[in-house]
């Protein structure tokens, strides 16, 4: 399996609806996300996906949540804005542009801290 990633950050704030101690309250985050989409073959110029395009949808789908209030978005409406929930807003913001390209895995990590990530992962069959 070959793969390739790209890196973007935005900053947002939130807060943590439920027992989250000070996370409940308004605070902010210089979030770094990382995209990293998994095949089996190259193409024959030897890649496995447009690295550039990979980085401009990853850059598209990042400027949505940079420099807002997670929590006033639609995406987050219902949902509690963790790092669990980004990750799935990117995934599903991506997938649909990477199916049918001859990739196989879709990896989204987001780190709300140098320490402290999530990630979710799924399959683009």
């Amino acid at each position: 399996m070959f793969a390739i990633g790209v890196v973007a950050q935005f900053e947002a704030a939130h807060r943590l609806r439920g027992d989250f101690g000070p996370a409940s309250r308004l605070h902010g985050h210089t979030y770094r996300v990382e995209v990293e989409v998994a095949g089996p073959q190259l193409n024959d110029d030897g890649t496995l996906f447009d690295l550039g395009l990979l980085k401009a949808w990853v850059d598209e789908a990042v400027g949505e949540l940079n420099y807002q209030n997670l929590d006033v978005l639609p995406a987050f409406a219902q949902r509690n804005s963790t790092a669990e929930e980004v990750a799935r807003f990117l995934r599903e913001t991506l997938a649909p542009r990477l199916h049918g390209k001859g990739l196989r895995m879709l990896t989204v990590r987001v780190w709300e801290s140098p320490q402290a990530y999530a990630a979710c992962q799924w399959e683009l069959l």
